[in-house]
């Protein structure tokens, strides 16, 4: 018979409190100040009377500035999401001292990467506050109903927000930009370890359940700035600077966390719960012939431009 997801939150439990000690043990501190060049700030227009931001003020390409804004709108959101898994999870016991260490540790994320863009004058100062205040009056509002899904989507959500920040500092050109960004990826991976290792556990309790809610998210799967204006056409410019694409979300997010919960090699599941790992198959299969024809798409245009110039 299944677990209900209160029995399944109870049992986890144990596991949340050792993943919980291992983290506390690997997890380093570290300071957002010391990664921003205070020395390079100077003041804006306004009460100050500074100097007006213009566009030539940023060091950055295209690209990589586009990323850092949906990186930072993304990070924003936190008191959404720590509402959401606050309400999942709970606020009591192992589970509540991970929630709040959880968000403790991405609040400094948000922290350093506006303090960084502002003292570089990397992004419009105003034109950001603009689209802070509107992405975080939407919120976040989790598409999942069941813990096991939601443990599910950070699982691959906290690896995809790790690979984009590394890829971001990459394109970036910028030292400073890259040392901080690969800091933040560094928490992301460790979140992304607790979250999968969680699952992992599922897996142990209830198969079936566990390889449905893994489906249901592979096959929905969004990045949770999907909400912001404009999130399209900066995702497609993401894309295609290849910071972050399907053929990344594919080969570097879900194919190295399925390997590691063993999805394929399972053996015992019911009907229900073989029909959820064909389901997955045949998605993931889909996907990978998506994925190649961009990349092949994608680099035909980057042929033709060098050809022009």
């Amino acid at each position: 018979m299944a677990m209900t997801q209160t029995e399944l939150l109870h049992a986890l439990e144990p596991v949340v409190e050792v993943e919980l000690n291992r983290h506390e043990k690997v997890a380093k501190e570290w300071f957002p100040h010391e990664y921003i060049p205070w020395s390079e700030g100077r003041n804006f227009d306004g009460i100050y009377g500074g100097e007006a931001w213009e566009e030539g003020h940023s060091k950055l390409p295209e690209a990589a500035r586009v990323s850092l804004i949906v990186n930072l709108l993304t990070e924003d959101n936190l008191p959404s999401y720590h509402h959401e898994i606050a309400t999942t999870f709970g606020r009591d016991g192992a589970w509540g001292t991970w929630v709040h260490r959880w968000t403790a540790e991405e609040d400094r994320h948000g922290t350093a990467l506006r303090d960084y863009l502002t003292v570089t004058r990397a992004v419009d100062p105003v034109a950001l506050e603009r689209a802070r205040m509107a992405h975080m009056e939407s919120g976040f509002m989790t598409e999942y109903d069941t813990m096991l899904q939601q443990l599910a989507y950070v699982s691959f959500q906290e690896l995809a927000t790790r690979i984009a920040h590394r890829n971001t500092g990459r394109a970036s050109g910028e030292e400073g930009c890259e040392r901080l960004l690969a800091r933040i990826a560094a928490d992301e991976n460790l979140h992304m370890l607790f979250y999968r290792n969680l699952l992992k556990a599922a897996f142990e309790l209830d198969p079936n359940q566990t390889m449905r809610a893994v489906t249901d998210v592979v096959t929905t799967f969004q990045m949770p700035g999907q909400g912001m204006d404009g999130f399209a056409r900066k995702a497609m410019i993401i894309a295609n600077e290849g910071i972050y694409d399907l053929r990344l979300h594919l080969d570097d997010v879900l194919m190295p966390v399925l390997r590691q919960w063993s999805v394929f090699d399972k053996t015992g599941l019911d009907a229900d719960g073989e029909k959820a790992r064909e389901e997955l198959s045949a998605f993931l299969e889909k996907a990978d012939a998506t994925a190649a024809r961009f990349v092949e798409r994608r680099e035909e245009r980057r042929a033709r431009a060098a050809a022009r110039k």
